[in-house]
């Protein structure tokens, strides 16, 4: 097995005796900021008292909100001159959640995202495109630095401008690109718009992420592309991506607990549950001096899959992340997140890539509806087959989330699409819009 770290060949004993000795640096060095010091020793936490992972539990969670009131610089544990990299969220209702980052902490971001690269199969010389917004957004600039890391010809493609991009993917040969699961399958389409097969593209290579996607759709973006597309797991509050990925036997994303402790609770207890059940993810910084964050609660909703990976890596495995706390959404009593409703509607062969959840309150009454594009050759004038289409996805959704929603059909390119993140839920209830 070829590794591009030591750290990856750590047994379960070296990892959790490293998280231990890095969480009391982590600890001490988290003191020195105006936030923390209030924030530990409030709950009595010093570093001393920390004497093995139990402890963790001891210390209090952070919260995006916590974050948002310490703007910006509450959270900071090092003499501002040290600082050289500042990312935020974009704070549009209010203060971001900012990060602050020494040299050092980005070099360590860096190794981190070309041990995932690597992982996959990519290697120095290889050509990779960047496909993700620069700026105050994480994504863009955290890959690019991972893909120049491990000796990559870099293209800092950015968004948007599709023509440009598909251009760029020939005349360059790119072995491997980054890009979210919405715009692959946009992508796609407009390869084949132009008359051509998306197969006949270069990348051998995606590493997805940016947004919540099913195992159908991966599947989906594989089929379109001819490639194999790898999971990737990131927040900006963790640095950005590389915090976990998938490796080539796509089940499961390893956490590098070298640099991170991973936590799932359950959301409503704040109590850990196990291995195999949903939770919250709940992360620690432990190689980051400029801004450490402790017991960040990311909103996430995964789980640690139990085993070992036949790769040989120890580094433990979260399942794809299903969907966040905050976009869950009650119908009829029925606690329903998107990812569900995408699950049932991608195992069908003639449902297309795009849909869109509507709710609405109608006399008093919440309801459900779901516009699904079908794909040309099965959107037909036998209202008969379409009946029947409609029909068996509305009794796979009831089967999945326990509601019967209305199902829309649309021809293809029916739905509005954009090149960013989709959207996929219109709350169109009172108090929700």
């Amino acid at each position: 097995m070829e590794y591009y770290a030591r750290e990856e060949t750590w047994d379960r004993e070296r990892i959790e005796r490293t998280q231990v000795v890095r969480l009391k640096n982590t600890l001490a060095q988290a003191l020195r900021s105006p936030f923390y010091k209030e924030h530990l020793e409030a709950a009595g936490i010093r570093p001393e008292n920390v004497a093995g992972l139990g402890d963790l539990r001891r210390i209090p969670f952070t919260t995006k909100e916590h974050l948002r009131a310490a703007y910006p610089y509450g959270l900071v544990a090092v003499p501002r001159d040290e600082l050289v990299r500042f990312h935020a969220s974009s704070g549009t209702t209010g203060p971001p959640a900012v990060v602050c980052h020494t040299q050092d902490d980005l070099d360590t971001w860096a190794d981190l995202m070309a041990r995932c690269m690597y992982m996959v199969g990519i290697r120095k010389g290889d050509v990779f495109q960047n496909i993700a917004g620069y700026g105050l957004f994480t994504g863009g600039l955290g890959i690019h630095s991972g893909a120049e890391r491990l000796g990559c010809l870099t293209i800092p493609a950015g968004t948007g401008n599709t023509r440009r991009q598909i251009k760029l993917l020939r005349d360059m040969k790119v072995k491997a690109l980054h890009i979210i699961p919405s715009y692959a399958l946009y992508l796609g389409k407009a390869v084949q718009e132009e008359g051509e097969d998306p197969r006949s593209l270069p990348p051998a290579i995606a590493l997805v992420g940016a947004e919540p996607h099913t195992e159908e759709a991966r599947g989906r973006i594989e089929d379109l592309l001819g490639l194999k597309a790898y999971n990737s797991y990131g927040l900006s509050e963790m640095n950005g991506p590389g915090v976990a990925f998938e490796c080539t036997e796509q089940n499961g994303l390893h956490v590098w607990e070298d640099a991170y402790i991973a936590e799932i609770v359950n959301p409503e207890s704040d109590e850990p549950v196990p291995d195999g059940e949903l939770g919250e993810l709940v992360m620690t910084t432990l190689s980051r001096r400029g801004m450490p964050v402790l017991r960040f609660r990311t909103r996430d909703l995964t789980r640690f899959l139990p085993g070992d990976c036949p790769c040989g890596r120890k580094h433990r495995r979260l399942d794809r992340i299903a969907g966040r706390v905050d976009d869950m959404f009650i119908v009829k009593g029925c606690n329903i997140y998107p990812m569900q409703v995408e699950q049932a509607l991608m195992s069908f062969r003639e449902v297309g890539e795009n849909y869109l959840i509507i709710l609405d309150n109608e006399d008093g009454m919440d309801r459900m509806r779901v516009q699904v594009e079908v794909r040309g050759e099965y959107f037909v004038e036998d209202m008969r087959a379409l009946t029947s289409l409609q029909r068996r996805i509305a009794s796979r959704l009831h089967d999945e989330i326990l509601v019967t929603p209305k199902v829309e059909l649309a021809q293809p390119n029916a739905i509005p699409r954009t090149e960013g993140k989709a959207k996929r839920v219109e709350d169109r209830r009172a108090g929700k819009a």
